[in-house]
């Protein structure tokens, strides 16, 4: 019973170098305790917290396994916010729910790692910390306070100085740094074939292909229907991120979607590994035209950007991404394009998660704003709570009305003068 319009998995550096992905099932119930629309990191972890209470699930996911951000993005593990700090979190919100968000996103990246060691996924895995090097005096400041704030909340937060960030990068551009010793890097697409893994093993069904056509309500549940099928469910969570096709619009019309492509190039030689990333750290910088660097387990460096000109962006890009690292990290060497791959991301106007109710038992949560793999392992455990029965004054994350952004159409537009913008500013800033 294959669905409709399934989205392959298009070469990524992901693809290149995974490993063997799961088997899964061919055959659907007729009924579950919980179905879950969208199988990438938020889908999948809110199964796998679901199956560990003894429900039963069923995961169905449009396309393939990877298909979305989970597998496209660049496997930086990163536990804050990307455009907030603890300030920004507490002027928002009522101090008890600011501190309970907080508490929630600052120990992302703890609840990634412990799931790969519970489910023994083997996906590179490095908890080695994650660094926000400050570009610019003013920014350094911030980044003080921010990590000063971090650590007040308990979290393995500190600040290094100009000195000590060079040291970390070889680069004598940055004025300090925050660095959070809990992030990491992963290999993204096997951590979701072990999410994928841990769930059909305690009995989740999960199943591709599979695009749902309608959720409607059915006496004191729900029925979800897709081509030639029908399953029974007492709760439903929409997991599905950015894409915007059918049910999908209920969420993916909320926010801003960002075009973002990712570039890895040939291995590196030791030497400049050890000048650039002598921890292996993975870095993103303050810059308004986001710097980003990391390595892969063959020392690949894998960084991105965006383009304002979308027509030819994907030769374009990667050319220039490289040509940035070249320069910025000042390589001894052009290291060349290994891969070029593109994905979307989805920024809340806000730029702090949310969890939807489109009805009574049927739940949706979004909002990763660039911090795709930490921020969706507690999306989906709190997706999972909600299914749980859990009363929602109790969760982290506030509940908000799905609302589609005005004039939703136009936003990759509205992105690309912002990156416009965006680098202007970073111009203006380097000439001070």
């Amino acid at each position: 019973m294959p669905g409709q319009a399934a989205r392959p998995i298009n070469p990524t550096l992901w693809t290149l170098t995974a490993g063997r992905a799961p088997e899964l099932s061919r055959d659907l119930p007729s009924r579950c305790d919980v179905v879950v629309i969208g199988g990438g990191f938020t889908g999948l972890t809110a199964a796998l917290h679901l199956a560990r209470a003894g429900r039963s699930v069923t995961i169905l996911e449009a396309g393939q396994l990877g298909a979305g951000a989970s597998g496209m993005n660049a496997g930086f593990v990163v536990p804050n916010f990307a455009k907030a700090d603890p300030a920004t979190v507490r002027r928002k919100l009522s101090r008890d729910k600011a501190d309970a968000l907080l508490s929630l996103v600052g120990s992302g990246a703890d609840e990634v790692f412990a799931t790969i060691a519970e489910a023994n996924i083997s996906c590179d895995a490095a908890q080695t910390g994650w660094l926000q090097p400050a570009y610019g005096e003013d920014m350094a400041q911030i980044l003080r306070q921010r990590a000063k704030d971090w650590a007040e909340l308990g979290r393995p937060v500190e600040f290094l100085d100009a000195g000590a960030i060079r040291g970390e990068t070889g680069m004598g551009i940055y004025s300090g740094a925050l660095l959070d010793h809990s992030g990491g890097t992963i290999h993204p697409l096997n951590y979701l074939y072990g999410l994928a893994r841990a769930v059909t093993q305690r009995g989740g069904v999960i199943r591709e292909n599979s695009r749902v056509d309608s959720v409607k309500r059915d006496g004191g549940g729900w029925c979800v229907g897709l081509t030639g099928h029908e399953i029974e469910a007492d709760t439903v969570l929409l997991a599905t991120n950015a894409f915007t096709d059918g049910i999908a619009a209920r969420m993916g019309k909320t926010g801003v979607p960002l075009r973002v492509y990712q570039v890895a190039t040939k291995p590196i030689d030791a030497e400049t590994v050890a000048r650039i990333a002598p921890h292996r750290r993975p870095v993103g910088d303050t810059r308004s035209n986001l710097f980003t660097y990391r390595l892969d387990r063959d020392d690949r460096l894998i960084s991105g950007g965006m383009a304002i000109n979308p027509i030819g962006a994907f030769e374009r890009v990667g050319r220039a991404v490289v040509d940035r690292l070249a320069s910025e990290l000042r390589l001894p060497r052009h290291p060349g394009i290994e891969i070029v791959w593109t994905g979307t991301a989805i920024m809340t106007p806000d730029f702090l998660p949310r969890l939807y109710r489109f009805g009574e038992g049927f739940f949706g949560g979004i909002g990763c704003n660039g911090r795709g793999i930490a921020m969706t392992a507690q999306l989906g455990r709190t997706l999972a709570r909600l299914a749980l029965g859990e009363p929602l004054e109790s969760l982290p994350i506030p509940l908000q009305s799905s609302r589609p952004l005005p004039f939703h159409r136009f936003m990759p537009l509205v992105a690309s003068l912002a990156l416009a913008h965006a680098r202007f500013e970073d111009w203006r800033t380097g000439r001070r």
